[in-house]
């Protein structure tokens, strides 16, 4: 071959790389479905980075908040955790109180750097990567129930427990409000469903539930050599997140954004009173628990993409029967008891203290919560944008793209205390930290006083 031939085939080879390498760089919405890389080597570079990657968001961490162990005097959730309290959210250098940071414009908190990094949108352990991150406390049970391990090889849960809901979180029905708490103090699974709710429920209903508790394949926790599990994994129970209906905190990312640094990170919620919803999802608007179940076992148990939810072993309900039972079962799931609220969902002033029936004064008037937190249930179904934006330049950092949330569906605030973290992405750890967001948010100029009374109120709730 001439020196001429090798010289156009060195630039063809050349051009070929580049071309590799931006297609290696373009973004697209779907996941590798073909792993080049080795199982082992992929545990080991992981394993390796693993320490690094924590450590750099346990620095996020507290550079937001205070984590401490500091209960709120006499405040419990139903089964009897302590709640904490005051505000976890650190102020930024420069600003002495959260009234001198309240008085400030959302133009002139934007311009001056001032909007607290514990309100910007709270990243994923590890962001780029993303998935199902189990709490401790919660892989140890379901290890010790039913022998399935939830531990990744690459990541840890990232929140104190004492910051998370109480578990075992107690379950109440809506057709047996006279059983109270049927849970037993149980964490319900494939292993004690049937013997715990056998002559409760009803066949459609008990169908449902072991449905809920039966374990399918799932982005990280499957048999594929791209799992993040060092088994092959049976996979995720839908009460794995939801434990016994509520909630244990479980992170991951939402499904429905594009590309990987503008998803959110996901704060698992509770079902309990799903009934009364008529949106599901925090941002999809899913219109039905039906379409909620159908979607999150197609597609989001796989991030979204129904390609790799093929590779992995999508579980494809039917939706006459299956989904109807799953959803019939989550019907029936109620808010806790809230012994000092009367049939109208509102405070029974022989029951409430002086300060929770300011609190609620508040709630309803200056506070402008019940525009949106609309008694008994204290949702408006609707979805709502509050445009947070205003109030910092959209940034990097930690993987996490901080921007607007967009529209977010109103929760319903029933048994509230009992369901820390809050938001959507679970960026404010207490009640305090909440009342403090949305007073500056809605520039509502709640007093010192009102911000307590307005609490204690929640906490009736």
């Amino acid at each position: 071959m001439s020196r001429r031939n090798w010289i156009l085939c060195g630039a063809a080879l050349a051009l070929l790389l580049v071309g590799v390498i931006q297609a290696e760089q373009k973004r697209s919405s779907y996941a590798p479905v073909v792993i080049t890389e080795d199982f082992d080597a992929i545990v080991q570079r992981m394993s390796e980075a693993k320490p690094e990657i924590e450590k750099k968001h346990v620095a996020l961490l507290e550079e937001r908040y205070d984590l401490s162990d500091s209960p709120a005097q006499g405040v419990t959730m139903s089964r009897g955790k302590a709640v904490q309290g005051g505000v976890r959210v650190k102020l930024p250098d420069g600003v002495s109180s959260w009234q001198e940071l309240a008085a400030m414009s959302p133009e002139q908190i934007k311009a001056k750097g001032l909007w607290p990094k514990g309100f910007l949108p709270l990243p994923h352990p590890n962001h780029p990567e993303g998935g199902m991150v189990f709490p401790k406390f919660h892989i140890n049970e379901i290890k010790k129930q039913t022998g399935r391990d939830l531990t990744r090889f690459d990541l840890d849960f990232d929140l104190p427990d004492h910051l998370l809901p109480e578990y075992p979180p107690p379950i109440y029905l809506t057709t047996r409000t006279d059983l109270g708490d049927v849970s037993q103090g149980k964490v319900i699974t494939l292993d004690n469903y049937f013997e715990t709710f056998n002559g409760i429920l009803n066949p459609k209903q008990l169908e449902g539930l072991r449905l809920l508790v039966t374990p399918f394949p799932q982005q990280q926790f499957n048999a594929t050599d791209d799992r993040r599990s060092l088994r092959p994994s049976e996979g995720v129970t839908c009460f794995d997140c939801h434990v016994n209906g509520h909630s244990n905190s479980t992170t991951h990312l939402v499904g429905d954004i594009r590309p990987q640094e503008f998803r959110h990170r996901l704060d698992t919620p509770t079902l309990r009173g799903v009934n009364v919803q008529r949106l599901f999802g925090s941002q999809r608007a899913l219109k039905s628990i039906e379409d909620f179940t159908e979607f999150e076992q197609r597609a989001a148990y796989f991030d979204g993409d129904p390609v790799i939810a093929t590779k992995k072993g999508v579980n494809i309900l039917e939706r006459g029967s299956q989904v109807h039972f799953m959803s019939e079962f989550m019907s029936i799931l109620d808010f806790p008891p809230a012994p000092k609220l009367n049939i109208l969902g509102t405070l029974d002033p022989t029951k409430a203290t002086a300060q929770e029936m300011h609190g609620q004064k508040i709630f309803f008037e200056k506070g402008r919560c019940a525009v949106c937190h609309i008694p008994p249930y204290y949702t408006d179904n609707l979805m709502h944008n509050f445009q947070n934006e205003r109030f910092f330049k959209p940034h990097m950092y930690n993987g996490r793209m901080a921007s607007g949330d967009g529209p977010i569906k109103t929760f319903p605030l029933r048994g509230i205390k009992d369901s820390p973290p809050y938001m959507h992405d679970g960026r404010l750890l207490t009640l305090e930290d909440t009342v403090e967001f949305h007073n500056i948010v809605l520039g509502t100029k709640l007093t010192e006083q009102d911000k307590k009374d307005l609490v204690a109120f929640l906490r009736c709730l």
